[in-house]
């Protein structure tokens, strides 16, 4: 018998709520690197400018130990109300703030609030849906992402422009209100899990994860600045690679075969793809003089492929190791069919071409992933586990944003620099290729470290 629609009536209301309040927060991420340029100069606060973004990641980072451990400990219901709460009460404080400081002090609040949310939201799909539903679940959540991608910068600049980047924060905040009453009518009653404290283990784990968050804010912060920037982003390097494998089901660095070859699945596709989408816009702008919502087109063709593949997994839930597996080529052709776009005589479609084919490829591994981790989690893990799925994903992407934007920095937009950069991430991606398929030796309890 086939698993239900997700949007059949005894799902409809918790699958609409939450896939609203994932499309605002996606709407709310896309609207923060729009605005941010208005809000520095009417904040007169450019010189706290990277701290918008990597204070609201380190914040994130935090969010994802704590709401793991306290999903896996109480259930659900108390990590996702309070990242919903926390996330809401950032926005207002961003979009009431009279100075950059306390602007900073709302994107601290949205990343702990989304971290939470966003681990609480995995063990929720785990216990409300049948695991049959479970890849078309996360397909749907990876389509929420597509129409703030295709609308969410135009409207931004309209709304910034027209009336106040205030508006943007505060009216995402009013919209959350009815999304999250429209999930709480669909929750599944509590499963009469029961209360355990957080343990001692647990202190171990949040200090490594407050020392991973301050690691890659400063890494992010550091890199491409010269003199003190560049031991700041050093320093960051070397706090990472401490606290990364404390955070991490063991042998995650080395691809050993289960749950850890999936979280480093997810990085190496997050770190390749994510730091490829920082290079696209610009050799377009800068290399082929496209305007900037002209260059802007790719992204929406690439985040309308990445629902594609999200579609095209759902309906393939057996042939998980080559999904994946073509997932991370098509990313890694994708990359290289979009440098071309550093020739002179390449068509410029090439480049709206090959960002297709990497967006595909990127929508393709990213839900079957989210699927895996629940799969291959014992019972009273999927809260740890989908964190170290977040923490992998954010802390690969950050560090392969800082290393290309590193190196771009140091010698400028020269040919050989692009090929250079998104070499490097190319090989990320191929390399999630060639281990793709070691998931399938399930782990044994007990291996993440503490």
């Amino acid at each position: 018998m086939s698993a239900p629609p997700v949007f059949s009536q005894r799902y409809r209301s918790l699958s609409v709520g939450i896939v609203a309040l994932v499309m605002l927060v996606a709407f709310e991420y896309l609207a923060v690197a729009t605005a941010m340029p208005l809000i520095g100069r009417e904040l007169n606060g450019y010189r706290l400018y990277g701290l918008a973004f990597s204070g609201g990641m380190a914040a994130n980072v935090i969010a994802t130990v704590v709401g793991g451990r306290w999903s896996d400990a109480r259930g659900p219901f108390p990590a996702l109300w309070t990242g919903v709460g926390g996330f809401v009460a950032g926005l207002a404080v961003s979009g009431f703030a009279p100075t950059m400081e306390v602007f900073l002090a709302g994107r601290f609040l949205q990343g702990l609030g989304g971290g939470l949310f966003n681990v609480a939201l995995y063990v929720l799909v785990a216990q409300a849906y049948p695991s049959a539903m479970h890849p078309r679940v996360f397909s749907a959540l990876a389509a929420a992402w597509v129409l703030p991608s295709v609308v969410g910068p135009a409207i931004t600049g309209f709304v910034a422009e027209s009336w106040s980047w205030r508006w943007i924060f505060l009216g995402v905040a009013v919209l959350s209100a009815p999304a999250a009453l429209v999930m709480w009518r669909g929750l599944p009653e509590p499963a009469g899990q029961p209360r355990e404290a957080m343990g001692r283990a647990f202190l171990p784990r949040f200090a490594w994860g407050v020392c991973a968050a301050v690691g890659a804010a400063l890494l992010q912060y550091g890199s491409g600045a010269a003199g003190a920037g560049v031991l700041l982003a050093g320093a960051g390097l070397v706090v990472l690679a401490l606290a990364l494998p404390r955070l991490l089901p063991r042998g995650t660095l080395r691809a050993a075969r289960g749950l850890p070859t999936v979280i480093a699945l997810r990085g190496l596709a997050a770190g390749s793809f994510f730091a490829a989408e920082v290079f696209v816009p610009l050799m377009l702008v800068r290399e082929r003089h496209l305007n900037t919502a002209e260059a802007g087109l790719a992204l929406t063709g690439g985040a309308l492929a990445w629902s594609l593949g999200s579609w095209i997994q759902g309906r393939r839930p057996h042939a998980r190791a080559l999904t994946i597996r073509l997932g991370a080529t098509l990313i890694a052709a994708g990359i290289c069919v979009t440098t071309l776009v550093v020739v002179p005589a390449t068509p410029v479609v090439v480049a709206f071409a090959g960002w297709l084919v990497a967006g595909l490829g990127i929508g393709m591994v990213f839900p079957t992933l989210s699927v895996l981790v629940l799969e291959l989690s014992a019972p009273g893990e999927a809260g740890r586990n989908s964190a170290s799925l977040s923490i992998g994903e954010s802390v690969f992407a950050v560090v392969a944003v800082a290393v290309t934007g590193a190196l771009f920095a140091a010698y400028g937009g020269r040919s050989w620099v692009y090929v250079t950069c998104l070499g490097l991430l190319v090989v990320m991606a191929v390399t999630a290729a060639v281990v793709g398929g070691r998931f399938e030796h399930r782990r044994e309890p007990g291996t993440m470290e503490v």
